[in-house]
């Protein structure tokens, strides 16, 4: 996916429908919790063995996955609002993610790292 070709088409949705009154930082940041909100729903009661095999339901996959997009489109008009490099902020992210956690002290632990008995 290139991110911004795709960030373009949405910015001309926006603007053709005169929305762009409408998406500041802060309505698109709280659209894009609601639609993250939303994304939990299908997977409320689900055991983590059935959350595992959500596509053998084809109308469950399908509403996650319309919801994993619906998030999708929000991040990227609330990055491209604010002239965020969504390429650099996730390398850095990325790169900080991997110094905060080491693979020695990460790998099969879900403990958070400054929660870590040392």
């Amino acid at each position: 996916m290139d991110i911004k070709s795709v960030q373009k088409k949405l910015r001309e949705f926006a603007l053709d429908r005169e929305w762009e009154q409408f998406h500041s930082p802060k309505n698109l940041a709280t659209a894009l919790a609601v639609e993250a909100a939303e994304l939990l729903e299908p997977f409320q009661w689900l055991t983590e063995a059935e959350s595992r095999h959500l596509g053998e339901n084809p109308a469950d996959f399908a509403r996650v996955e319309e919801e994993i997009a619906d998030v999708m489109i929000y991040l990227l008009r609330l990055a491209d609002q604010l002239g965020i490099n969504l390429d650099r902020a996730v390398e850095e992210k990325i790169r900080k993610n991997g110094e905060k956690y080491p693979i020695a002290l990460a790998r099969g632990n879900a403990v958070k790292y400054n929660r870590r008995e040392t």
